[in-house]
């Protein structure tokens, strides 16, 4: 599996975005700098992640993005197809035409890629967001080991 920068940026966004909270919207700017993502390309994904509903944005001084469902409800599958469009969803061999016009590598490896395919989607709609955050704190303290004196 291919995994675009695009996706990548957009699934570390909606991690920034919930570990920010729900409370309080977040500014594109502060997300492309905590991320270290081109503030342009972060624009043109939380635009799609808009589109797709799994981010709203707030306008105004206070405004910025935020959540609209709970980091667990939100899966990897969910952000790879708001952003990928239904990659999981290709046929490798056409059933109606596996015995007339399929190639010997379709018929020998169709079945194959199809099992790839579903076995990959399990994982992404197994890991939530919410997994992602708490991965990222556990992350962070290590990176940022906090001395008692």
């Amino acid at each position: 599996m291919k995994v675009s920068q695009r996706a990548t940026y957009g699934i570390l966004a909606v991690v920034d975005l919930a570990m920010s909270g729900k409370d309080v919207p977040v500014q594109a700017r502060a997300i492309a700098r905590r991320q270290n993502i081109p503030i342009r390309f972060l624009e043109q994904v939380l635009h799609a992640l808009r589109k797709a509903g799994l981010v709203e944005s707030q306008r105004g001084a206070q405004g910025g993005y935020f959540l609209t469902h709970e980091p667990a409800a939100i899966s990897m599958a969910n952000i790879f197809e708001a952003l990928e469009g239904p990659i999981f969803h290709r046929s490798f061999v056409n059933h109606a035409t596996r015995d007339r016009h399929a190639t010997k590598p379709e018929l020998l490896l169709g079945d194959v890629w199809e099992q790839v395919q579903q076995a990959e989607r399990k994982v992404l709609e197994g890991i939530t967001v919410e997994q992602l955050a708490w991965r990222q704190r556990t992350i962070d303290a290590q990176q940022n080991p906090m001395y008692h004196i």
